[in-house]
């Protein structure tokens, strides 16, 4: 058993590419966790997707070993990611530490993730440490963001610690700051098991792996658990720790991350934020536990061109395993047949999934476009929630509609200030505040539309500050708004994935907008297809895709001309004929193409 008072368990915090994982990976090589043969960048990050795209998508561990005045200290690392969309991840390694690492590139600075995941960790109640990173790079200004960092978060400058990840320069003082300033655990030994599952993943051959931080107490193997939430217990078969390969230990103890094996099914019987206790002396108290994860964007899968439905459900199924932060529940749409309707904690959550289902189970996806949830308040009193337009009730029995509204933070150079609000404005963005960070840097809040900004706004946040521009947001709850249901007809038959909810005074403009988008989308057929936009009986805009024509004369060298109006007759009767029978082929562009809400024609 380890001494409690040289366990250290601490977090890396930052924004998207400030240095964590190669952090990580520095951390590993220093303390000998891995062999320099062995090494590889991003270590922890075992998905290829994230190897390929260079971010964390899910919160990895390591538990590494270092001496410090000849005294050997445990220290429980665990990585978190960056972009705004796997929050969820963050807080949940929050709960496992006592202290953060606040990791801030010395050449960017104080970002907007950089801001949210330190309030995270302020209100955890945690010790931060400020990391300034990068200072090997020759546009690096290391002071100056040190500086940053204390008059936007109040942490103060001269107990940054500077390093290089890549280089290696300022691990030592890295880890003396770790070892000094993180308390040790607290709990107590001797008391009835406490077990925080924090995270779980699904293996194939053991059934469900919790990771767990113990509070109090101590796990051994063959010990009886009972999971308190889900009221199921278990014989444990294995625990471990992540070194950073798994690795099996006698027990776990107060104070100590790693995780547990108890031939637990499958992830639908392990509670995220459960507490595990002893079976036979049970705690009285369990643990907080966690908020159940916010699904904030919504959109149809439906089988491709080369798939079938049960392909695609068994693909779902497989995934959520491994993930069971998105959800997924049957639907049945009139031009697309059956599919799925999915919920992700963003845009990019959403497009890492359909990759994911893509890569691992060699299957086509049509992909509809991404929505948020809204609320409605129907006339007989009853709130519901719709993540589809499709799902809106008649007319008739809604009083009102209620959107998600977030409040974010925009950090942007100060020149660009002028462009983003007038940009802001243009999504229906309400000011709150302008705070200025540096001479050259501001951020200002705004309260937006969540629909507003789940597609391009952030990257035409990024286009208008010339690649400066950070952001950050959290949902403020709902507010009523003057919103219709926008349907799209294609020949004369309404199409429900490309239907959205729009503002009354953007809905024309929209309409007109898509419609001419799908014109150009869809290919041209035999017969004349009519678009049409429509708010209820109302047709606010059209747009025809021309048939594709045969001349039928062509053989017709003379003779009575009647010869040829009947030929032309004929044809003309077998496209009306086909219109009313046949199918138009609608790609996946097309739907995709509902998505941008920006700069109309």
């Amino acid at each position: 058993m380890f001494d409690r008072e040289l366990i250290r368990n601490f977090s890396i915090i930052a924004h998207i590419d400030h240095g964590k994982s190669t952090l990580a990976d520095r951390i590993l090589l220093a303390t000998k966790a891995v062999q320099a043969r062995q090494m590889r960048e991003q270590f922890l990050d075992d998905m290829d997707l994230e190897r390929e795209m260079g971010i964390t998508i899910k919160a990895n561990r390591a538990t590494v070993f270092y001496e410090l005045n000849n005294i050997k200290y445990m220290l429980n690392l665990i990585d978190t990611p960056g972009h705004v969309d796997f929050h969820y991840e963050v807080s949940r390694a929050l709960a496992a530490c006592e202290g953060v690492l606040l990791l801030v590139d010395a050449t960017q600075g104080v970002q907007a993730q950089t801001v949210a995941n330190a309030y995270k960790a302020i209100e955890a109640g945690l010790e931060i440490i400020p990391v300034i990173n990068k200072i090997d790079l020759p546009t690096s200004r290391p002071e100056d963001v040190a500086l940053e960092v204390e008059h936007v978060l109040g942490l103060p400058a001269d107990q940054a610690i500077f390093t290089s990840a890549k280089t290696g320069a300022g691990i030592d003082e890295l880890f003396k700051a770790v070892i000094e300033r993180i308390p040790a655990p607290t709990g107590e030994l001797d008391a009835p098991l406490r077990a925080l599952v924090y995270d779980a993943k699904s293996d194939v051959h053991r059934g469900v792996v919790c990771h767990v931080r113990i509070k109090d107490g101590a796990i051994r193997r063959g010990d009886k658990i009972l999971l308190m939430a889900a009221e199921r217990t278990y014989t444990v078969t294995e625990v471990g720790k992540f070194m950073p390969k798994p690795q099996a230990v006698d027990e776990l103890a107060a104070g100590e991350v790693g995780y547990v094996v108890a031939g637990i099914k499958t992830l639908n019987d392990v509670n995220i934020g459960d507490t595990i206790t002893l079976d036979a002396r049970r705690t009285a108290t369990p643990l907080p536990g966690y908020q159940p994860p916010q699904r904030m964007v919504f959109c149809d899968f439906y089988p491709g061109p080369m798939t079938e439905a049960p392909e695609l459900r068994d693909a779902l199924e497989n995934l959520w395993l491994n993930d069971c932060s998105f959800s997924f529940e049957a639907v049945h749409s009139n031009a697309l047949g059956f599919g799925f309707r999915c919920g992700f904690l963003g845009l990019l959550h959403m497009k890492i999934i359909q990759e994911r289902i893509e890569r691992e189970a060699n299957i086509d996806v049509v992909q509809t476009a991404p929505t948020v949830t809204y609320e409605v308040l129907k006339t007989d009193g009853k709130v519901i929630h719709i993540d589809s337009p499709a799902a809106l009730p008649d007319r008739g029995v809604i009083q009102e509609i209620r959107e998600p509204v977030i409040i974010a933070n925009l950090i942007i150079p100060a020149d660009s200030i002028g462009a983003i609000m007038q940009m802001a404005e243009d999504r229906r963005g309400e000011h709150r505040r302008t705070e200025y960070l540096s001479p050259e840097r501001v951020m200002l809040t705004y309260k937006f539309p969540l629909s507003e900004t789940i597609f391009d706004f952030y990257d035409r946040l990024k286009a208008a500050t010339r690649g400066y521009g950070t952001m950050d947001y959290e949902l403020a709850g709902y507010e009523a708004g003057d919103l219709v249901k926008l349907d799209i007809l294609v020949n004369g038959t309404p199409v429900d994935a490309l239907s959205i909810i729009v503002h009354r005074e953007k809905a024309e403009r929209r309409g007109r907008t898509l419609i001419r988008r799908l014109q150009k989308e869809i290919s041209r057929h035999l017969f004349e297809i009519p678009l049409q936009a429509a708010i209820g009986g109302k047709v606010i805009a059209r747009e025809t895709i021309k048939a594709l024509r045969k001349n039928v004369t062509a053989k017709c060298y003379g003779g009575d001309v009647t010869r040829k109006r009947k030929l032309l007759e004929k044809q003309k009767e077998g496209k009306k004929r086909m219109k009313m029978v046949g199918q138009v082929n609608i790609p996946q562009e097309a739907f995709m193409a509902v998505l941008d809400p920006g700069d109309e024609d």
